[in-house]
């Protein structure tokens, strides 16, 4: 109103200065193609920042495939077409991804050009960096796609070919090496600060994540043919990665909702949504617990209660079950925690039914959500209290590369200790946990930290028990399914992982063991003939099928249970 009314009052004045507009600018009035405030470059660090916010939805939760994939690598389960590796040609999730990563290009390939052309070589490094990690994660989820033709459409290439996945590789591996040279460099005016949402314009810290960027890559083709052993020595021997968290390659998620909604896109999809649709996997919560007669048998995982947050009370009947017939109307029920979820593949008449009070939610570490204190709640009832949303978009962490290193060290691919490194690593994902809470500015009190506390070291004496007398394949398993549990809510790289090397063990309701260990005692057995699976795992991703039609250039549609990604061995 006030705007308004200043307008109102002054408009005389403003008629007089549109008519000196109109006749100072006559001799100008052929120049039609300049608008000044509408430039046709864009600056370099509004191009960075939009960036990174894009890259950061690609595999994220609520829009973005992390449900897809934290439901086929057994971190979560899902009544959507996921659930028994169903998804479908048309999944709208697999479409935005594409759409994401084709975007993102398009800005990183305008930032690069720039960004050389002014000379203002941090900004091309980081360019080049990112347009290496997009391209791996498009060639890890689908193989061959677009990339030389890709955003050529101002050149007139509007059906870009389907480039060879491994040359795509060897192009990623290529960048890697221009950019770490560019950002060396670093000449030019215009440098990197606040634009950058990740490092802040941290030269040191762009350098440590191109080179475990690049480790994670060698470790992901390990097993080709034509692995690079002297640039992988050549690597190792520079020495500069990850050096703590504080390296973490990730997007910092804040509890803003205006002008957009900045928080965990994880915390949106539970906490917010109008229906419940983030279901917590029994599997892995049974390994957590300590339960899988396989796998850390016998020693539970002090991070459950940051991992899930529990409405019903331990020995608390669910909310929504029948008290008549003492009827849980459970798909899966642990009365002993208060853990309630549905199983992978189910068929059980209790699957689909609407139990919203009693369900299990994310808990504060991967969604921003709530602690687990035991006390239970109706987070339909809870406001602030319910959690923040603030939780990072974790994608590619210090824990991860010890993991990393683990695995390497373990093959024989890396001079160490894999027993120090798991232990290494391990730790490094609990003092993850204590970081993203510290941070997270929860109204809830008396959250413990993990890090020093007598449930830890408990934990890993056993781990280290465990590990030490387990077979070479075993070892490499347990380095595995921790990697898992560690980056729980960020599934896309144990996606790749299970692909690689078959772990961590998944859920398979074909098999002829108990799937679900669970056996309280509490009259409210498991039935695992409820279970089925009628999918083949899909080790690669529908290409869009819009994308086919589309562009005349796109091969024919894969059968994503058979279409290896070329370092699928």
């Amino acid at each position: 109103m006030k705007l308004y009314n200043n307008i109102k009052n002054n408009k005389t004045v403003l008629v007089l200065l549109s008519l000196t507009t109109i006749f100072s600018s006559c001799s100008n009035y052929l120049d039609v193609d300049k608008d000044t405030d509408d430039p046709t470059i864009a600056p370099l660090n509004y191009l960075l920042t939009n960036i990174e916010t894009n890259i950061a939805e690609i595999g994220d939760f609520n829009t973005g495939t992390g449900s897809i994939y934290a439901t086929y690598t057994h971190q979560m389960t899902s009544r959507e077409e996921q659930d028994q590796y169903g998804v479908k040609v048309d999944n709208i999730a697999l479409n935005n991804d594409w759409t994401s990563i084709y975007l993102s290009l398009t800005d990183i390939e305008t930032l690069i050009k720039q960004a050389l052309e002014s000379g203002d070589l941090a900004y091309a490094g980081i360019g080049q960096l990112q347009k290496a990690y997009v391209m791996a994660y498009a060639v890890d989820m689908w193989g061959d796609v677009p990339y030389t033709e890709a955003t050529q459409l101002a050149t007139g290439v509007i059906a870009p070919k389907f480039d060879n996945q491994k040359a795509i590789y060897a192009s990623v591996f290529e960048l890697i090496d221009k950019a770490k040279v560019n950002l060396k460099l670093n000449t030019g005016t215009q440098k990197p600060g606040t634009d950058d949402l990740i490092y802040k314009g941290n030269i040191s810290k762009w350098i440590r994540f191109a080179n475990t960027l690049k480790l994670k890559l060698y470790n992901q083709t390990r097993l080709t043919s034509d692995f690079d052993q002297t640039g992988f020595n050549a690597l190792i021997n520079e020495n500069n990665f990850f050096t703590s968290n504080a390296d973490d390659f990730q997007l910092d998620r804040f509890n803003n909702i205006s002008p957009t909604n900045e928080k965990n896109r994880l915390f949106r999809e539970s906490y917010e949504s109008t229906q419940f649709g983030t279901y917590q996997s029994p599997w892995m919560y049974e390994i957590l617990k300590g339960v899988n007669p396989l796998i850390h048998n016998g020693n539970p995982d002090p991070r459950m209660k940051f991992y899930y947050f529990n409405q019903l009370k331990a020995g608390e009947f669910p909310k929504d079950g029948n008290t008549t017939t003492q009827n849980p109307l459970a798909d899966y029920w642990d009365e002993s925690t208060g853990f309630f979820s549905i199983r992978f593949g189910s068929t059980g008449p209790d699957r689909d039914k609407s139990t919203e009070t009693s369900y299990t939610y994310p808990g504060i570490f991967p969604s921003g959500g709530r602690y687990d204190d035991g006390e239970g709640a109706d987070l339909s009832t809870l406001s602030l209290a319910s959690g923040t949303g603030i939780s990072p978009k974790r994608i590619l962490t210090y824990d991860e590369f010890l993991y990393i290193q683990a695995e390497l060290i373990q093959v024989g691919k890396l001079a160490g200790s894999a027993a120090a490194k798991l232990d290494e690593a391990v730790r490094a994902s609990f003092a993850k946990v204590d970081q993203v809470v510290a941070n997270n500015k929860s109204q809830q009190i008396g959250i413990p930290t993990l890090i020093g506390s007598p449930g830890v070291n408990t934990f890993m004496t056993k781990l280290a028990a465990e590990f030490n007398s387990a077979s070479p394949e075993k070892k490499l398993e347990i380095i595995m399914t921790q990697k898992w549990v560690g980056t729980f809510g960020d599934p896309t790289d144990q996606y790749t992982d299970y692909r690689r090397t078959g772990y961590p063990v998944l859920a398979n309701p074909n098999s002829t063991t108990k799937e679900y260990q669970l056996n309280n005692g509490d009259a409210f057995p498991l039935n695992d003939s409820q279970t089925v699976l009628t999918n083949p795992f899909q080790i690669s991703m529908f290409w869009p099928q819009n994308e086919l039609n589309a562009n005349k250039n796109a091969p024919a549609q894969k059968n994503p249970a058979t279409y290896k990604i070329f370092w699928d061995n």
